[in-house]
């Protein structure tokens, strides 16, 4: 783990120990016990959003391509416990991703395409998702929606909008090529002329599923339901701990809750944030302070009960691969 990354997670774990003390300790364990074996069935429905993420990556496949649907299943829940349970920021999750095609026969060109196009275009649907959210929620509830919520979910808003902004210019202008040009003056010492024209087939590979429009737009609307259905956890949730809440109010908990937390996208499981963002919803669907923070550790719990196994399949799966290409690899015999 980096330095920059140690201090975000010890800033995220104080924040989070702070809301937790500030609120009570007992009163969210007690609202969180309620629950019961509740979450076990929030972690199953949590299977739903999974599944049409991982369609919005199988999509952006191409007829020549090995892998399959089920290959996009798997990259996809492995690549999601990684960026919810190791320090890896949001970037180890898509690093995976791509391992996890690559090693089921499609090109690497091909599978890091896919999950770029795929992570950008999911970025796009959450922002459309966030603003559809809130303006639902103000065209349609009696309470409008505050103006300190409005700043809030604005700016959180706005920053994902302005790094998916710069994300999507980077890619169309040869984001991995010119990373690795410049990766090669800094460290120069070696030939870097293979993998800057693989870094090179890649930026083709990505520009040529822009150009997909049809895939494109099929992958960011899959995306964009995932969000929607993602809703459907907050409001199971919150009636296995004895608050229930309306479809709408539920779609404002998720959709700016996860803006904000995507904001945060630089604190490892953007711990803290995602509390505090809950702690600033709650007043406006009548939630009180203990059931927002209960909620909060209800998606934390999801993240373990479906993270852990996911981690372990990851570890399975690169030791198979492993001693799959071990057998493919010839043994060298020495000569005496």
């Amino acid at each position: 783990m980096t330095r920059a990354a140690l201090l975000l997670l010890s800033a995220g774990t104080a924040l989070f120990v702070a809301l937790l003390v500030w609120q009570g300790v007992g009163p969210v364990m007690n609202t969180l016990a309620v629950a019961g074996w509740g979450l076990v069935l929030v972690a199953a429905f949590h299977l739903v959003p999974l599944a049409f993420d991982a369609a919005a990556i199988g999509v952006l496949f191409g007829r020549a391509e090995t892998a399959s649907g089920r290959d996009a299943l798997f990259a996809r829940w492995s690549g999601e416990s990684v960026n919810s349970l190791l320090p890896a920021g949001q970037i180890g999750g898509p690093v995976v991703m791509v391992r996890q095609l690559a090693q089921r026969g499609m090109r690497m060109r091909d599978a890091a395409a896919a999950i770029t196009v795929s992570t950008t275009l999911q970025a796009l649907a959450q922002i459309v998702f966030a603003v559809s959210g809130i303006l639902l929620f103000g065209l349609y509830a009696e309470q409008k929606v505050s103006g300190d919520l409005r700043l809030a979910a604005g700016i959180a808003t706005g920053a994902l909008a302005v790094l998916i902004g710069l994300f999507y210019v980077a890619q169309r202008r040869g984001l991995f090529g010119r990373m690795l040009r410049v990766v090669s003056r800094v460290f120069g010492k070696r030939d870097w002329s293979s993998l800057t024209m693989r870094a090179d087939a890649v930026d083709a590979a990505v520009q040529a599923l822009y150009r997909a429009r049809g895939r494109a737009a099929a992958s960011f609307a899959l995306s964009f339901v995932g969000w929607l259905v993602g809703t459907g956890e907050v409001w199971l949730a919150l009636r296995f701990l004895g608050h229930p809440v309306g479809w709408l109010d539920a779609l404002l908990l998720e959709s700016i809750g996860q803006a904000i937390r995507g904001a945060a996208f630089a604190i490892p499981g953007s711990l803290g944030v995602q509390e505090g963002g809950y702690l600033l919803l709650a007043p406006l669907v009548g939630l009180p302070p203990d059931a927002a923070l209960a909620l909060s550790l209800v998606k934390r719990a999801r993240e373990i009960l479906l993270g852990l196994p996911g981690l372990l399949y990851l570890h399975v799966s690169e030791r198979s691969w492993q001693r799959r290409r071990a057998i493919r690899v010839p043994a060298v015999e020495t000569v005496d």
